[in-house]
C-alpha cells in the first residue's frame, strides 16, 4: 500500500504576531507587516501537521493574541454665553460646529493608531459625553481601556467616567488641535483634587498624554501585553516549578498575581504520547522531511547526529498536541536535562526553539519565577524572547546563555544557527544561535518573591562558544552596570530585541509590582 503524499513544511516565514517597538534597533520588519506575515507563516505548520493519533491533518492551536478593546470618549460641552459674567472656562471649542470638527479629528487619530498598532487593537465607536448620566452609561460597556479626550473642566463627568474597574487613559490637546482645558487642569483639578497629594483612584499622571497619539499607542501596547499575561493558560510538562530555594512557591505566586491557568502533564503521560507518535509512520516520515528542510536552510548547520534532529521534530509535534488539547499557546518543561532525554531519545532544546520561532511561548526548566516576565515581554515586543542564565556583571559586560533559543529573534529573519548537542549532556539537538552583533536588547530580571522586577538595555558584543550553555551572548550593559551587582535578584533573565523598558515599567505599576530601570 502506497503511503499518502506528505506535505512538506516551509520555514521561510516569521512566526510571531506583531513586530518591533518603535524604539528597537536592527529589526527590519514593521509591526504591521510582521502581523501579516505571521498570519500566514504561523498557520502553515499548524494546518499541515498531522495529529499523533494518525487521523490525518487537522488545524493546530494558533498563537493566542487577545485583542485590546478600547472605548474612546470625548468629554466636552458647549458653553452658553451669559452677559456680564464669566460664562466659559479656558479652552477652545466654542460652538457645535467646532465640537463636531473635533469629533472628526479624534476619529482620524483613532484610525491612524489602528493602522500603526501592529497588535490586535479594537476601538469602539467614539462617544461624546456632556453629562454625568451619559458618563455612567458608558463605563459599563464591554471594553478593556477607556480613553478620555478631556476637553472640559467638568470634574463630576470626568470622575464618573474614571469610576470603573477598567484601565483609564486621558488625552489632552496643547498644539495638535483646539486646546483642551484639561491640558491646564488635569494635574491640579482632576488628579490631585486641588490638594498636594494625588486623590484620583485608578489613575495617575503617567496615564495622561498630551498631543501625541504615539504616546497613547505605546501605553495601549503595554496594556495589551498585560491583558494577554493575565489568565494565560500554560502546559507544564513534569510539574510547575521555580528555580532556587526561594523559587519553590513561584507557581502559586504566579497564579495569585497573574491568575495563570497551569495545566500539568506528567512524564509517564508524555512517554506514552512519544511512543504513540513513533508508531505513526506517516508522522515519523513527515518529521524526517521537515527536519531535512530545516537543515537545508541557508545559515543552518548540523553538528550533531541527524537522528537527534528527526526525533526533535517528532517531539515538537507531541508538544503541539499538548497545546491543542489544552487550547493553549504556552508550554514549559521541567527537568528537561535528565528526565526527557531517555523518553524522547533527544532533547527539548530544539523543539522549544522551533515553537518560539513560530510565535508560541516555550520555556525550559518550568521556572515560574521568570515565566511571567517572558510572557509579558513577548507581548510588549511582539517578537520571541530569549530565556537565559546570566553571569556576574563586570566592567560593563555580562554573559547570557542557554541551550535553547529562538532563531528568529526579530520574528522573521533566521539568524545563523548551529545545531549542536545540549552542553551538560553532550546529547541531543540544541541550537547555538548567533544573534546579531550590535543589536540592542531589553533585559528583564524577576525577583523570587514577585515584588520587584529590574530592567536594563544591552548591546550584543559577541556570540562566543565558551564551555557553557550553547547560545551565548556577551553583552555591553547600557547603564549603571555596577548597580546590577547589588540589585539583581532571582536567577534567570528574559531578553527581547528592542527597547521596551518604558512599557514594562508602566505595566508593572498597574499590576502593583516594583520596578527598577538601570538604563
Amino acid at each position: 500500500m502506497e503511503k499518502p503524499e506528505i506535505a512538506e513544511r516551509s520555514y521561510e516565514f516569521g512566526g510571531c504576531c506583531c513586530g518591533r517597538s518603535h524604539e528597537s534597533e536592527g529589526v527590519a520588519l514593521s509591526r504591521r507587516s510582521f502581523l501579516a506575515a505571521s498570519a500566514v507563516g504561523a498557520a502553515l505548520p499548524a494546518l499541515q501537521a498531522a495529529a499523533v493519533s494518525g487521523a490525518g491533518p487537522r488545524a493546530r492551536q494558533q498563537p493566542i493574541r487577545l485583542p485590546l478593546r478600547v472605548q474612546p470618549v470625548f468629554q466636552c460641552e458647549v458653553y452658553e454665553r451669559k452677559p456680564a459674567t464669566s460664562w466659559r472656562v479656558t479652552g477652545a471649542i466654542q460652538d457645535e460646529r467646532e465640537l463636531q470638527e473635533e469629533e472628526g479629528r479624534i476619529r482620524r487619530d483613532l484610525a491612524q493608531m489602528t493602522a500603526a498598532a501592529g497588535f490586535p487593537l479594537e476601538f469602539r465607536p467614539l462617544v461624546t459625553v456632556r453629562t454625568v448620566e451619559q458618563a455612567k452609561s458608558v463605563v459599563g460597556g464591554d471594553f478593556d481601556v477607556l480613553v478620555i479626550y478631556a476637553a472640559r473642566r467638568n470634574l463630576p463627568v470626568l470622575e464618573a467616567l474614571a469610576a470603573n474597574d477598567k484601565w483609564n487613559l486621558i488625552f489632552v490637546r496643547h498644539q495638535s488641535g483646539p486646546l483642551y482645558y484639561m491640558y491646564i487642569g488635569v494635574h491640579t483639578h482632576f488628579l490631585r483634587k486641588r490638594r498636594d497629594e494625588f486623590g484620583q483612584p485608578n489613575m495617575d499622571a503617567h496615564d495622561v498624554v498630551v498631543d501625541d497619539p504615539g504616546e497613547l499607542l505605546w501605553r495601549l501596547r503595554a496594556l495589551y501585553a498585560l491583558k494577554n499575561l493575565r489568565g494565560k493558560r500554560i502546559v507544564a510538562v513534569g510539574r510547575a516549578g521555580g528555580w532556587g530555594a526561594e523559587g519553590r512557591e513561584a507557581p502559586k505566586r504566579a497564579q495569585d498575581l497573574w491568575n495563570l491557568d497551569i495545566r500539568t502533564v506528567t512524564y509517564p503521560e508524555l512517554g506514552e504520547r512519544i511512543q504513540k507518535a513513533r508508531r505513526n509512520e506517516t508522522l515519523v516520515d513527515r518529521c524526517r522531511i521537515e527536519a531535512g528542510k530545516y537543515l537545508k536552510q541557508r545559515g543552518v548547520s548540523l553538528e550533531t547526529d541527524r537522528g537527534f534532529v528527526d526525533r526533535a521534530f517528532l517531539l515538537t509535534e507531541v508538544f503541539r498536541d499538548l497545546l491543542d488539547e489544552a487550547q493553549a499557546d504556552t508550554i514549559t518543561i521541567d527537568a528537561c536535562m535528565s528526565t526527557i532525554m531517555p523518553i524522547s531519545e533527544t532533547t527539548a532544546c530544539l523543539p522549544l526553539g522551533l515553537l518560539n520561532d513560530e510565535g508560541y511561548l516555550a520555556f525550559c526548566e518550568s521556572d515560574f519565577v521568570v515565566i511571567p516576565t517572558g510572557i509579558l515581554l513577548h507581548y510588549i515586543a511582539g517578537t520571541p524572547v530569549f530565556f537565559g542564565n546570566p553571569s556576574l556583571p563586570h566592567c560593563g559586560i555580562v554573559t547570557m546563555s542557554h541551550c535553547t533559543a529562538p532563531s528568529r529573534m526579530d520574528g522573521k529573519r533566521l539568524e545563523p544557527t548551529r545545531i549542536v548537542t545540549h552542553y551538560e549532556s553532550d546529547f541531543g539537538a540544541a541550537p547555538k544561535v548567533d544573534m546579531k552583533k550590535g543589536q540592542r536588547l531589553t533585559i528583564v530580571n524577576a525577583d523570587f518573591q514577585s515584588r520587584r522586577w529590574l530592567g536594563f538595555e544591552a548591546q550584543i558584543l559577541d556570540t562566543p562558544f565558551y564551555p557553557i550553555c550553547r547560545t551565548q551572548l556577551d553583552l555591553k550593559i547600557l547603564g549603571d552596570w555596577e548597580r546590577l551587582l547589588d540589585e539583581v535578584k532571582g536567577f534567570h533573565w528574559m531578553a527581547a530585541y528592542g527597547s521596551h523598558l518604558r512599557e514594562t515599567g508602566y505595566v508593572l505599576k498597574k499590576a502593583g509590582l516594583g520596578w527598577l530601570a538601570v538604563t
